[in-house]
């Protein structure tokens, strides 16, 4: 049972600049609802007043230095949105619970983890939603956790976590470090190019099960989060199995221990699935422009600058061969996101006359935008990212993560909390494949031979 405590809307301590800011058009094609992160922190001697009221002020003091967090998105046509920076704030609630943090066991993104982040009504008009919203929960343990919704339209994982890190240190009493750098202009389609120069299979209709002649029915399959922790032996494992078999791939740089979790986890999932040796499938992945662009990104670039590329194959290949062969269509993917690719993939959106279909809306049983579920994966690593170090005076958080995964398909990578070298693998799939997912990506880490696909499919 949770109980509604108090409700604030935060706006900027100072007064902070006003007007409209156009957003990039790596930001027009991001899902127009919110980023949901959880972290969970052991029990404290502290009020919930008491926390409300440090993240109350730091907040607001926070917000004048990431003052577009606190202005509202409005429509301009074509599925494009322009910010407007207007000081609104951003919304700030306090809860009780009368459960305990031993109660939400692996912190995987279950219902009950989603309620621990605020909920939002997308019925209302965009412009009425605020860009960031947060909920404090204290439980009956004396544990707190904070549930974040950040604006995806605003931040990618590079831009919300840096932010949570300078709120904390505001938090603390500590000087936060130099501002971001808020100009989107930067990753705008250049002028002189009036189209793409490559294929972008990222923004095409992803591969749909044999005979299907759409996903509808796929989208509406009973879904379930699972996470799974690989010990940083398994992770070494994977790369040694992956690196066995790279010369026969044509790589001569070693593939690095993201690249072979990849390619199991892709190999795992068609074999869960069952799918026919001739399925087409693709593995899309994040990956972070900033180092890529030419020059790079300001290093506090605020705003995203992530982009999905794709790998492409079938199942039967993907199982018949290496572990290598799957982690080096990864690589291959990958690879492509040099600064041409990426101007590129930033003129295909200009080029587009509506956007809409190009974005997914990371909502279970959505039937509208792109789809990247069975018998395709998503997949996004956090293990770059900042995410541990949000003490906001009441001590380090015991976990960080994700507060939801919208579906199925949707696969994120992060270092397990310690730094000890593991992964946690939390994801979302159809509930007839968990138990099979579950079984076959700790038992093939020990095969040193092809996974053998169903003969009779």
């Amino acid at each position: 049972m949770v109980k509604l405590m108090a409700t604030y809307t935060v706006r900027p301590a100072k007064e902070t600049p006003g007007g409209y800011r156009c957003l990039s058009d790596c930001d027009q094609v991001k899902p127009v609802n919110h980023i949901p992160i959880i972290c969970f922190y052991p029990p404290v001697n502290m009020s919930l007043e008491s926390a409300t009221e440090i993240l109350r002020h730091s907040l607001s003091e926070a917000l004048v230095i990431f003052y577009p967090l606190a202005g509202r998105l409005h429509w301009i046509g074509g599925g494009r949105l322009v910010l407007e920076c207007n000081a609104l704030g951003a919304l700030l609630i306090a809860v009780e619970s009368d459960a305990k943090i031993d109660d939400f066991g692996d912190f995987r993104p279950t219902q009950e983890i989603q309620a621990l982040t605020p909920s939002v009504d997308y019925n209302k008009p965009i412009h009425e939603l605020p860009l960031l919203l947060v909920q404090v929960t204290k439980f009956r343990c004396g544990g707190i956790s904070l549930g974040l919704g950040t604006s995806r339209i605003m931040t990618d994982g590079l831009s919300a976590f840096p932010f949570i890190q300078e709120w904390a240190k505001i938090a603390r009493g500590e000087q936060p470090n130099s501002p971001p750098f808020l100009d989107r202009s930067i990753l705008l389609a250049p002028e002189h190019l009036t189209a793409p120069v490559f294929d972008h299979p990222e923004y095409s209709t992803q591969p749909l099960l044999i005979g299907k002649q759409d996903n509808i029915e796929e989208r509406k399959r009973e879904s379930a989060t699972l996470a799974l922790k690989l010990s940083k032996d398994q992770v070494e494992k994977l790369k040694d199995k992956a690196n066995k078999d790279r010369s026969a791939c044509n790589n001569k740089r070693p593939y690095t221990r993201y690249e072979a979790v990849a390619g199991h986890i892709w190999r795992t999932a068609c074999k869960a699935r069952q799918h026919e040796s001739q399925q087409p499938t693709t593995l899309s992945i994040i990956v972070d422009a900033r180092n890529r662009m030419e020059p790079p990104l300001p290093p506090r670039y605020f705003g995203n600058a992530t982009f999905r590329v794709t790998a492409e194959s079938t199942s039967g290949e993907l199982l018949s061969k290496p572990l290598g062969y799957a982690s080096g269509k990864a690589r291959q993917a990958i690879e492509k996101a040099k600064h041409e690719y990426l101007q590129s993939s930033l003129v295909y959106v200009k080029c587009q006359e509506d956007v809409t279909q190009l974005r997914n809306f990371h909502t279970v049983g959505c039937t509208e935008g792109a789809f990247y579920g069975n018998p395709n994966l998503d997949i996004t690593s956090w293990a770059r990212l900042p995410i541990n170090g949000a003490d906001f005076g009441w001590g380090q958080e015991i976990y960080m993560g994700p507060g939801a995964i919208g579906y199925d398909g949707k696969v994120f990578v992060f270092p397990s909390r310690g730094q000890d070298g593991s992964f946690l693998v939390v994801l979302r799939l159809q509930v007839r494949h968990i138990d099979a997912f579950q079984k076959f990506f700790y038992e093939d880490i020990c095969l040193q031979k092809p996974l053998l696909i169903n003969p009779s499919l």
